[in-house]
């Protein structure tokens, strides 16, 4: 049977009253929230954006969500795990900042939020799998302690994947920055000396010395490389890419590192994608990127493939090609769907219900 995705279409997201308003009829007519009882506490996933970053789901909208659960009489926590790479969002009390900057506080989204330090072993858990490509997994303790999961994801491209939906919004962002290097430790960047400037930001930013400067060219180590990608983000001309093929791997064990997450959660899930201000790269990088579709519009369901699915359909629908395939040529997103229902994650039928 095909799982239901609701779907509210959004012309443009700056416009925020209208928007909302969309928003507020999405979570009436799909009662996606509708799994969740009095006195349960409730993690609340996001991607507060990294530093020069905007194209993340604003606070508004997060506390439309969030009010919502607060109706249900259970209490949410907004929250997200620090990242592998080095930045603004490397450890809790600089991720609690910058998310503050962003506009993400406890007045403005009516929710507490909890940024684990995950170095400090009794905020993490390792889930022992049977999957083929994760062991165990290693996870925030905050998701998995949670009595129920909602999950509201920028829906965008992304280099590693293809694009960025719930199934990664879960599976690399509720890992810890352990988990992210276990998902991330076979995808070594290649270095394209003839594109290399010789600005020096990727030797700064690498958290591991694995890049230096030979004759004004950037030289990876790849022995010493962490596959953090934060080299790729900060490069202005591409001379840091990743191996072809790398991807697909990375994406099966992102799905089994969100199977990891969502198994003992099964209908205490609900999923938002906010498919507007359609970038082509992830909210984690450190700069604005380009648009590569118009707003579409907000996505509600219960099942992480669908929605991602659906999310997938749509924006190509709208651009009348595979814009994802476009601009990420070498990575095919459907990868991560295809083992997200392999391992029973969810369904790539859908039925989509437009309100």
């Amino acid at each position: 049977m095909k799982n239901k995705v609701y779907f509210v279409a959004v012309k443009d997201i700056e416009d925020v009253p209208e928007s909302l308003g969309k928003l507020d009829l999405l979570i009436r007519k799909s009662e996606v929230l509708g799994n969740i009882h009095a006195g349960w506490k409730v993690a609340v996933k996001t991607h507060f954006g990294e530093e020069g970053n905007t194209g993340f789901v604003k606070p508004p909208y997060v506390r439309a969500i969030g009010e919502a659960i607060k109706d249900k009489g259970a209490t949410g926590l907004l929250s997200d795990a620090n990242t592998l790479y080095r930045g603004k969002r490397t450890n809790s009390v600089d991720h609690i900042k910058l998310a503050a900057e962003h506009g993400f506080t406890r007045e403005s989204v009516g929710m507490d939020i909890v940024v684990p330090d995950c170095s400090k072993k009794e905020n993490t858990v390792e889930t022992a799998l049977y999957l083929k490509h994760v062991a165990s997994a290693k996870i925030a303790r905050v998701f998995t302690d949670a009595d129920a999961l909602v999950v509201i994801t920028h829906f965008k491209g992304h280099a590693l994947t293809g694009f960025g939906g719930s199934l990664k919004n879960v599976g690399m962002g509720c890992a810890t920055r352990e988990g992210k290097l276990s998902q991330h430790c076979d995808t070594a960047p290649v270095a394209f000396p003839e594109k290399c400037i010789g600005c020096g930001e990727c030797v700064n930013i690498c958290p591991v010395g694995a890049i230096t400067l030979v004759d004004s060219k950037s030289s990876l180590d790849r022995s010493k490389c962490i596959g953090c990608a934060s080299c790729m983000a900060v490069c202005p001309t591409m001379a840091l890419l990743v191996d072809m093929g790398a991807g697909e791997e990375m994406q099966k064990k992102m799905v089994e590192y969100a199977f990891a997450v969502l198994h003992e959660k099964k209908n205490k899930c609900a999923f938002f994608n906010f498919a507007v201000s359609i970038n082509k790269e992830c909210d984690c990088w450190g700069m604005e990127n380009p648009r590569i579709a118009a707003d579409i519009g907000i996505l509600a369901s219960r099942d992480p493939v669908s929605i991602d699915k659906a999310s997938f359909d749509l924006v190509n629908a709208s651009c009348g090609k595979n814009i994802f395939h476009e601009v990420h040529p070498d990575y095919d997103g459907l990868d991560q769907l295809e083992h997200a229902q392999s391992v029973g994650l969810g369904n790539l039928a859908y039925e989509l219900i437009r309100l």
